[in-house]
């Protein structure tokens, strides 16, 4: 049986599809399960996240083996109309989050302070 993540309470800066979709961005050859538990979702809720992405056109998938070889549309703009209007795209998000990943790596972890 299939661990249900923790779940999370409030407000996050990121959806769930923003994090499915680079998740798979990191790698096109991962499972569900495995997208699941790096995104901490269940694997339902990131099956139906895939569906979505595909029914938009933001991503797509091959069949290999056993597998899916999932496959992002780059110049797809994003859906908000404050990132359409600027053209923003999949590949400036990715970009973004790929890059604020490099710099988290690099760094130590900041430690918080009380005065």
């Amino acid at each position: 049986m299939d661990e249900v993540p923790e779940p999370h309470t409030g407000w996050t800066f990121l959806t769930n599809h923003a994090r499915v979709l680079a998740a798979i961005a990191d790698n096109q050859n991962a499972r569900i399960r495995d997208i699941a538990a790096h995104c901490r979702l269940t694997e339902r809720a990131v099956h139906k996240i895939i569906f979505d992405l595909e029914q938009d056109g933001y991503l797509s998938h091959t069949r290999e083996g056993r597998g899916n070889v999932y496959r992002i549309d780059p110049g797809k703009i994003l859906r908000h109309p404050a990132e359409a209007g600027i053209g923003l795209t999949v590949a400036s998000l990715l970009s973004l989050l790929v890059q604020d990943e490099a710099i988290r790596s690099d760094q130590p972890r900041l430690q918080s302070t009380s005065s």
